[in-house]
């Protein structure tokens, strides 16, 4: 088995000793927004995106959003504590997250064991019904709801931040 399926399986698992329903979809690789809008008709919920940066004091982050939700790296550190960010890089984002540039998603805290990542949820998209991410792989998504999503990550050992991005604007 190759190590991203053994990785979704753990994930798979866990969701299930969480007793969290989760209906995942397959589909081609997405990278974008855009790419993935073409494949969710039958697919009501909030759809997200996920921005994994590094702060300036070398502090990483997980930023949780709605899709469509504009944001300004350099405004955010006032808004979440951070220093000053950037994009972390893709081998970053594998040595911690363990996942690869276009599959970034909450449920890759399941592989930050030492809970190096800061999560910062969006309040907008926890109210939505159901919730969509890859499951640690951008040929996939999976639905979940937002109440769930809060105890799948809690049970990673993390305890997200929600921020009220509408204020932000």
């Amino acid at each position: 088995m190759d190590p991203l399926e053994a990785a979704q399986q753990r994930l798979f698992a866990r969701l299930s000793e969480l007793d969290i329903a989760a209906t995942t979809y397959r589909h081609p690789p997405l990278h974008t927004v855009a790419e993935s809008q073409a494949y969710r008709k039958d697919m009501p919920g909030a759809h997200c995106k996920n921005l994994f940066l590094k702060d300036k004091k070398q502090q990483f982050w997980l930023i949780v959003m709605l899709e469509d939700r504009q944001v300004a790296l350099n405004q955010l550190p006032g808004h979440i504590g951070s220093a000053r960010l950037s994009f972390g890089k893709p081998d970053l984002l594998r040595q911690v997250l363990g996942v690869q540039p276009g599959s970034v998603t909450p449920f890759a805290l399941i592989n930050d064991t030492a809970q190096q990542v800061n999560v910062i949820l969006d309040k907008a998209m926890l109210a939505a019904p159901l919730v969509y991410y890859h499951p640690l792989d951008n040929r996939a998504t999976t639905a979940l709801a937002a109440d769930d999503l809060l105890r799948f990550i809690a049970s990673c050992g993390h305890s997200p931040r929600i921020v009220d991005f509408d204020a932000l604007a």
